[in-house]
Formats: structure tokens, C-alpha cells, sequence
């Protein structure tokens, strides 16, 4: 779906970087994103995440990163009035075109959506990268890395690295941003030999 463009998507500037197959936990409780949510649910369609360029998670229209990522809702429950919990999945990743700002304040985006990465066999000399987060694996929140686990995969692997490595969230960005799987893992495995971690 490399030219497919969705022409009105809601997007969620946040914090922190969705890459595509993670898991996103998400409390919400602004009235424009509880709104965003019912619809979604209500037409089982996604919404965008995208990291926050300008501005705040709450209060006025956050400008985000031109590149995001689908996020589908997987489960949602309010055990507090008031606050909607939900869990999250990545999708395909997109690059937002234009934006529009509802009167609530909820930022909708025409996006075009980028093409999948394809399945990447592991090579040998990022082993020692899937090693690595195997051995994390038994400490992360079950719900953080859900099964299907795919370590052969160089992109499954390139993303969950991504997503549970100790890295600021811009330079998650640019790795959501990279589209091979190898040039992740290559910039990974540096990051780790700096942080004198073997991989």
C-alpha cells in the first residue's frame, strides 16, 4: 500500500514513538480524545500516533512529527470514571500531508501511508542483538513485548529493540523514520557498544 493515502485520520501527538506491531498503553481523559476513541471503536478504524514536535501531551493542539504510525485499538476498559484505558497496537507507518484543528481542539490529518517493511532474515552479526532482548524479555510488562515474538526477523527485532532500549524519544523518531531494517539494527548495535553493552 505504498501510495495509499487515508484522507481524514485523527491524530494523537504524544511523548514517546509507536513503531509498527508494538504494544501502546494509553490513558485518556481529555474529552477530544475519549471522543476519538468511541469513534474508532465505534468504526473499527485506527487513529494516528505521532511524537510531539511543538507543544504538550494536554491543553492546546500539539504540533507533531510529519511521520507516525497507525495505532488500532486491541482493548479498552474505564475502571475510573472519567478515564478510558487502552491498549494499543502499531500499524503501518505515515506521513502526514496536511492537518486541521477540530473546534475541540483534536488535530485530523489527510496522510499517505508508507510501505510495509518487508520480512529481513536475521544475519549473524546482529545474534547478539536478538540475544539481548531475550534476555530483557523475563523483566518487560507482558503486555510490552506480546507474542507473536519473531527474533529471526531483522525488522520485528529493529523495532522491539527500538521500543525497550533507554533511548530520547527524538531518536526513537529517527528510527521510526529509517525504512530498512538492517540501517536500524546497525545504528542499535552502535548505541549498545556505547552504552558497553555487547551486541
Amino acid at each position: 500500500m505504498s501510495a495509499a493515502e487515508i484522507p481524514d485520520l485523527p491524530i494523537f501527538p504524544l511523548g514517546t514513538v509507536l513503531f509498527p506491531g508494538g504494544a501502546l498503553p494509553l490513558k485518556v481523559f481529555e474529552a477530544r480524545y475519549m471522543d476519538m476513541a468511541r469513534a474508532c471503536l465505534k468504526a473499527s478504524a485506527p487513529f494516528g500516533v505521532c511524537l510531539i514536535r511543538e507543544g504538550a501531551e494536554v491543553g492546546a493542539p500539539a504540533v507533531p512529527h510529519a511521520l507516525g504510525c497507525l495505532a488500532s485499538i486491541v482493548a479498552c476498559d474505564m475502571q475510573q470514571l472519567g478515564v478510558l484505558n487502552l491498549v494499543t497496537r502499531g500499524g503501518e507507518r505515515f506521513r502526514i500531508e496536511e492537518t486541521r484543528i477540530q473546534s475541540d481542539g483534536l488535530v485530523r490529518a489527510r496522510v499517505t501511508l508508507l510501505a510495509a517493511e518487508p520480512a529481513l532474515a536475521l544475519s549473524e552479526e546482529y545474534a547478539a542483538c536478538a540475544d539481548l532482548l531475550r534476555a530483557l524479555l523475563p523483566r518487560l510488562p507482558a503486555e510490552l513485548l506480546p507474542p507473536p515474538h519473531d527474533f529471526d526477523d531483522a525488522r520485528w527485532l529493529s523495532f522491539r529493540l527500538a521500543e525497550v532500549l533507554p533511548i530520547p524519544p527524538l531518536a526513537r523518531q529517527r528510527l521510526l523514520e529509517i525504512e530498512d531494517a538492517s540501517t536500524r539494527l546497525a545504528i542499535l548495535k552502535r548505541f549498545l557498544e556505547q552504552q558497553g553493552l555487547k551486541a
